[in-house]
This record gives structure tokens, sequence and C-alpha cells, in this order.
């Protein structure tokens, strides 16, 4: 090695080899190089690691794992940290690098619909974020996602150690966003917003909602994943009108418009 290559540099280029060999990839699953090719660097010297570009390669997850994960992860930082570590926590235990680099708690401000705006829902904020970084093509799976939970007689998820051993009622929500979904369950329930039951529905529909996204981007690894959702019958009867090619024109939406608005003329 000439003397002009200082110590510095050969760290950077043997952590730049260690980098692509370890996340190399075959089929959409990443591949542990055999041991002969990993370049041993003393744990106290810094390898600098170039970040791969994005989508990262992703490997098939175990949906059950993954909600379990989701579970355990509400009580830790609430809905929307849970639906995404409930993935990328998955990602840093079974492939490690990229997925180390990001810290899960950056979703913490999703929770109650973003800030308890009543936004989104938090568990799909966090799930669609996942699916964002694996894929280029998240818009189907992500896309099929919301439409599902809005369908979804929530929660069915059933922890083997709950935090709260309750029996919970369902309903179905109608709508992706917090506010309604949260409301349509409370009222259905009979229980206030504030009450333990609540939570601990919300905290098994995280569950719920991170198995459905892991089984549609296993599918999509698979290149098996074919939509299924369709819109219901009010949201494209009053996009007709209110939508980009009618004749109003002042609507952007696909939630189902008659959720709210009951007479919306």
């Amino acid at each position: 090695m000439g003397e002009d290559v200082t110590r510095r540099e050969f760290i950077k280029v043997a952590g730049a080899a260690v980098g692509g060999v370890a996340i190399g990839a075959v089929g959409g699953y990443s591949l542990i190089p055999p041991k002969e090719t990993i370049v041993e660097v003393p744990r106290d010297v810094e390898v600098e690691r170039a970040v791969p570009e994005w989508p990262w390669t992703y490997q098939k997850l175990d949906p059950e794992s993954a909600a379990q994960r989701a579970y355990d992860s509400y009580w830790v930082g609430g809905c929307s940290y849970a639906g995404f570590n409930g993935i990328v926590g998955e990602l840093q235990a079974e492939v490690g690098f990229p997925f180390t680099q990001i810290p899960p708690e950056m979703l913490k401000y999703g929770g109650g619909g973003g800030l308890g705006w009543g936004m989104i829902c938090g568990a799909l904020n966090g799930a669609l974020a996942a699916m964002n970084i694996i894929s280029n093509e998240y818009s189907g799976v992500g896309n099929e996602l919301i439409g599902w939970y809005t369908e979804y007689a929530f929660p069915s998820y059933e922890p083997s150690e709950p935090t709260n051993d309750l029996t919970l009622v369902t309903s179905v929500s109608g709508s992706p966003l917090c506010h309604v979904s949260v409301t349509t369950w409370s009222n259905t329930a009979g229980v206030k917003e504030s009450d333990t039951a609540r939570k601990e529905r919300c905290a098994r529909l995280v569950a719920d909602v991170v198995k459905k996204a892991v089984e549609l981007m296993n599918a999509q690894a698979d290149g098996i994943f074919a939509a299924t959702f369709a819109p219901a019958t009010a949201v494209t009867g009053c996009q007709s009108c209110h939508g980009k090619d009618g004749v109003v024109d002042n609507v952007a939406t696909k939630d189902d418009c008659s959720k709210c608005h009951e007479d919306p003329h």
C-alpha cells in the first residue's frame, strides 16, 4: 500500500467494500456475505458507509412478529411511532444496515392523527412511511392499505399478553381519519376517548394495520400484489361533479364524503 494512501482513506474504502457486500440483494432479499469476504475493522474505528439510494432493499417479514412489535411499541411512543417501528424495527432486527440508521422516534409526531389534530390515523401514517422507504411503487400498496382500513372492523388483533385484558367491541370507521375512527369506535363502545379501553383499542388497531401492511409488502416482493379495494359509490358519485374532472371541481379526496356530509347540498 503506497504511502500516499492515508489510514482514514483506507478505512473508507474498506467500509464501502463491506457495506457493498452486506446490502447486496437477489430477488429482493438481503445477502449475508461469506465470512472470508468480511474486512475486520477495530471497534473503536469509525467506518463511513454510504447510504444506498432509495428505495432500500426489502426483506420479507413475519406479519405476526411485526404486529406484536407494533402493539408493544404503541405503549412506548403512540400509534404513528408504533406503525413505523412495527415494520422498520423488524427490518433493523432482520436486515440491520441501512435500516439501523433511522430513528423510529421520528414518527412520534403522528400520534392522534398528527399532534392530536385527528387527521390521518397514526397507524396508517407510520406504516405508509415505512412502505415508502422500501418501494418506489408505494402508491399501489399504500392505497390498498388505506382503502382496507376504511372497511375493516377494528380491532381484531389479540395480543398474547395484553397490556389491558379487555374484551373490545369492533367498529368500521368508513374513513382513514383518526377523528372519525376514534369517535365512531368510542360511540359504539359507549366509552370516552380518554378511557383505557379506547387506548387498548388503538394499540390493537396498530397491530392490525402493521400486519396488513407487511402482508401487502410481502406480496409486492413476491410479484403477486393485486389491488382489490374499490371506492364507495358515494365517492365516485360526488367526485363526478366535485372532483377535478367535474363541473364544480372543488374537492380533492378519495374519502367517503357521506361519512361527514349526510346532506352535502
